[in-house]
């Protein structure tokens, strides 16, 4: 099932009208990022404010979404002693069917009602359909039909629906109203249709009759009488199996046939024979009724209704259309839609709960998706781009930042003035006790409160990717960037918070004026941005929060830390232990060649679960270490942290410059691959940090956006995919990701700027001219009206019309260079611009498809146990094989 976005308060309000003291607690299960978390704030928040009583279950993969099915939800159940309940799972669990994840289904039972709802908000696509529109609550009458549950109407939850009864309800975020109509209409088609053996009775179809034949309907008069021979040998070929000839049906016989014995009918399967010129009747059989007279001769033609062998073919060819549909959907690859803490944040304007608190979580969340590539897609059928679709919830926040934080009048005309001229970043708060959010034009550099200004711009992926920071001419090439913006290595080289003055608040303005020299247009938000429009500006504005005295924090730079202390841990000695305890064991697929070793097997699983209860909860350690960095009431374990971000930054920029550099980086068949490993320019250190799949991720991008402008400027403006392995020693397994056509880049501003430009310039040529032909027909009527009224001979007038004619003509003729030459321009400009190009290059990663295919084509030993499918383990030794498989898929496009 499925709540609109219209009712999206409806499932919480009802939990608020019945919840009691002995109510069980709401069980959260919480993926490990930085969305999710912020999400779960939001959550809690409107939670205790209510005094809803609640648990919080942070699950790293589906090893311990099954594990948390096992031991907390199974037991909620009311068939096993408990009284329901309702689990949220906020990022966790969108692709998978939760029903039969957590334990809920069962073969014994059926689709009884077991009490436990499970809410399910995430924001990685595609659905699993079960989850949409499936429902637990149906169950069968006695007569075969099927009982469906009130407020439910084919998978849609309405405003009559009372939760209790349990099930799935996935929050609807706008796409599964406006994008998901064909899946639904398949996906309840092969609900209601019966199973049916496809290869039952298939070889000898064409003996008895013609498809064709019978679906259309064909009199049997058109068709040429058998001759006594043939029906002695039908005849002889009608005997059964013991011998006993098939009773022949007379024509002079007024009473019933007896058929055979035969299966009891499968509900579904219709067909229709006449009883009477006008009234139909269904019958499950392709003989005629009993009460039906069949003394007509032979030669009569009568309307012959289908066999069952025909309307079982057309059942399968229908039932193959619908199941296209769903492969289709499911081939689609991965892609994101709105982030969940924004929902969230939806619910509790619905529930008229929002505030400061909540608005700045939903901004760090909503700002997190951009570090791992999570570009916003719509579908094929979506009519807007992904960064159409980002940069309008960007707005509503900007809208309610205005709304919830209005400047106070004593410092009106300052921000006017300071915004205006200058635009300089706040680095300090109005007051001591003032903790409002402010827009504010961040450029794209990394922690830059909290840095120096050259080590903020050496760690930011946008310049590092641009100069190319990996080679000596790219260092040169900041250090001329620095030096012509009147800036010296020292004056860079020292924390931001005590550079001169004077150079803080004009470094929007010499990064506007010398930026585009070096091909960085998008380094900062464009001046005319803050102008255009009056509450509708400021478009690719970031926001910043106060805490007083104490701190000034963007919602990037907390996005940052907070991936960094779930991805790092609390310290940066945590990463030499495992990032999750529960992966020292790799399954070994039954098709793989050593699965034949079932003691060494066993032995190894002993092992690993020897270690595994040495080894300390780091997921959970981690997870609140992250979980209470995001308190709104005071910064310090934000603070805290800090190092911890930078000191992945470096990593980073140490192992993707190492792998440039060195020419790590391999050029397969189907993608690029390269293995982070000890090498020259890698430590051990950094290559246990990468064990970890998120930080893995952000290694990807870093290298894929290098890579990527790499090739853009040799002239290759097609992205290309991207393999990243790490290896972990100490597990034997390979940690591999892979990004599908670059990796879902940021947003440039300055191409996106030059692309509206073009189109606008296009839409002005078209509209001018549109208008000149217009005043070329106004004039060309004119003067053939002023000419008729000179000529009053009427044979001199014929000749004139044949001319008007041609002259009718010619203003449809005359502008077709000018259309051509336009629709030219529009096609050349469509792979910049066209959606299409980017939901297929950029928003949609296919690596989970091609994983999956060649998992079973192999039998390789790959654990898949992320939520982000495009991250799996590999056993060390089946790496080679694995990816000389997956080179030989195509995973772009």
């Amino acid at each position: 099932m499925y709540l609109p976005r219209t009712l999206l308060a409806h499932l919480y309000s009802h939990l608020l009208r019945t919840v009691h003291p002995l109510s069980p607690p709401v069980l959260i299960l919480v993926a490990l990022e930085p969305d999710a978390l912020c999400a779960c704030r939001i959550l809690t928040a409107l939670l205790r404010r209510d005094y809803i009583p609640h648990k919080i279950q942070p699950v790293a993969g589906y090893g311990d979404l099954a594990r948390v099915g096992d031991e907390l939800v199974q037991p909620m159940r009311i068939q096993e002693g408990g009284s329901g309940g309702v689990v949220v799972c906020l990022g966790v669990g969108g692709l998978v069917d939760l029903s039969a994840a957590l334990g809920l289904d069962s073969e014994e039972e059926g689709n009884t009602a077991h009490g436990v709802e499970v809410w399910v908000v995430d924001a990685r696509r595609p659905w699993n359909l079960e989850n949409v529109f499936g429902s637990l609550q149906s169950a069968g009458l006695e007569d075969g039909r099927e009982r469906r549950e009130a407020g439910v109407e084919q998978g849609k939850i309405s405003r009559d629906y009372r939760p209790g009864k349990g099930g799935v309800v996935v929050f609807d975020d706008g796409d599964i109203e406006e994008e998901l109509q064909a899946e639904k209409e398949a996906f309840l088609a092969l609900q209601d249709m019966p199973d049916v053996d496809e290869e039952e009775n298939d070889d000898d179809g064409d003996d008895t009759e013609s498809e064709d034949g019978n679906a259309d309907g064909l009199d049997s008069g058109s068709r040429k009488r058998k001759s006594w021979s043939d029906r002695e040998e039908d005849q002889s070929g009608s005997e059964d199996e013991n011998g006993r000839p098939a009773r022949r049906r007379r024509s002079n016989s007024s009473s019933p046939i007896p058929t055979s014995p035969s299966r009891p009918p499968r509900r579904g399967l219709l067909t229709t024979s006449q009883k009477t010129s006008s009234e139909p009747v269904f019958s499950l059989s392709a003989s005629p009724p009993s009460n039906q007279q069949s003394s007509a001769p032979i030669t009569t033609t009568t309307a012959k209704a289908p066999s069952a062998r025909t309307l079982r073919r057309r059942l399968l060819k229908l039932r193959r259309k619908h199941e296209n549909v769903l492969r289709a959907y499911y081939a689609l690859g991965t892609s994101y839609s709105e982030p969940i803490s924004s929902l969230l944040y939806s619910l509790a304007s619905e529930l008229g709960r929002e505030d400061n608190d909540l608005l700045w979580l939903t901004i760090v969340g909503v700002s997190s998706t951009d570090l791992y590539g999570r570009t916003m897609s719509p579908s094929a059928r979506a009519t807007s781009t992904p960064n159409e679709k980002g940069e309008r919830i960007n707005r509503i926040l900007r809208d309610e930042v205005r709304r919830l934080n209005p400047i106070p009048p004593a410092d009106l005309m300052r921000e006017r003035d300071i915004s205006s001229s200058t635009g300089a970043m706040p680095i300090y708060a109005r007051s001591p006790t003032d903790t409002s959010i402010r827009i504010s034009p961040e450029p794209r550099f990394l922690l830059i409160r909290h840095w120096s200004l050259y080590d903020s711009m050496l760690h930011s992926p946008y310049l590092a990717s641009r100069l190319h920071i990996w080679t000596d001419a790219g260092r040169r090439r900041l250090h001329k960037l620095l030096a012509k913006m009147g800036i010296s290595l020292k004056e860079a080289g020292v924390g931001y918070t005590h550079m001169d003055i004077d150079l803080k608040r004009g470094l929007r303005e010499r990064l506007l004026k010398f930026a585009p020299v070096y091909g960085l247009d998008g380094l900062v938000p464009d001046a005319d941005s803050s102008r255009s429009g009056h509450e509708g500006g400021h478009e690719g504005w970031g926001f910043v929060r106060c805490w007083g005295w104490k701190a000034c924090l963007s919602a990037v730079d907390v996005a940052i830390v907070v991936g960094a202390i779930l991805e790092v841990g609390t310290s940066v000695l945590d990463n030499t232990h495992s990032h999750f305890p529960s992966t020292h064991g790799l399954p070994t697929p039954p098709t793989s060649a050593a699965s034949s070793t079932d003691g060494d097997g066993a032995q190894e699983a002993e092992a690993a679960a020897a270690v595994a209860s040495k080894d300390p909860d780091y997921t959970t350690t981690r997870f609140y270490a992250a979980y209470d960095a995001l308190a709104s009431s005071s910064p310090t374990d934000i603070l805290a942290h800090i190092p911890t971000a930078q000191h992945l930054a470096r990593a980073i920029l140490r192992t993707g410059t190492a792998l440039i550099a060195k020419h790590q980086i391999r050029h397969l068949r189907a993608f690029r691959m390269a293995v982070v490993k000890e090498a020259a320019g890698v430590g051990a250190e950094d290559v246990r940090l990468f064990a970890h799949p998120g930080a893995l991720v952000k290694l990807a991008l870093w290298v894929a956006e290098g890579v990527a402008v790499l090739e853009g400027e040799k002239g290759k403006r097609k992205a290309e995919a991207l393999v990243l392995a790490s290896l972990d020693e100490g597990r034997g397994v390979c940690v591999v990701v892979g990004l599908g056509g670059g990796g879902g880049r940021g947003v440039d501003y300055g191409r996106e700027k030059e692309r509206s430009e073009k189109k606008a310039k296009r839409d002005a040529s078209k509209e001018a001219k549109r208008i000149e032909r217009e005043k070329n027909k106004a004039e060309k009527k004119r003067l053939r009206a002023q000419r008729r009224e000179k000529d009053d001979d009427a044979e001199d007038r014929e000749k004139p019309e044949d001319e008007d004619e041609d002259d009718d003509e010619e203003p449809e003729t005359e502008p077709d260079p000018d259309s051509d030459s336009s629709s030219d321009s529009d096609s050349d400009s469509d792979p910049d611009s066209s959606s299409t190009a980017m939901r297929k290059g950029i928003a949609r990663n296919n690596f989970g498809n091609a994983f999956q295919a060649v998992v079973a084509e192999t039998g390789a030993r790959v654990k898949v146990d992320s939520f982000e499918h495009c991250v799996v383990e590999v056993l060390k030794e089946d790496l080679a094989g694995f990816l000389e498989a997956l080179s030989l898929r195509s995973v772009v496009g």
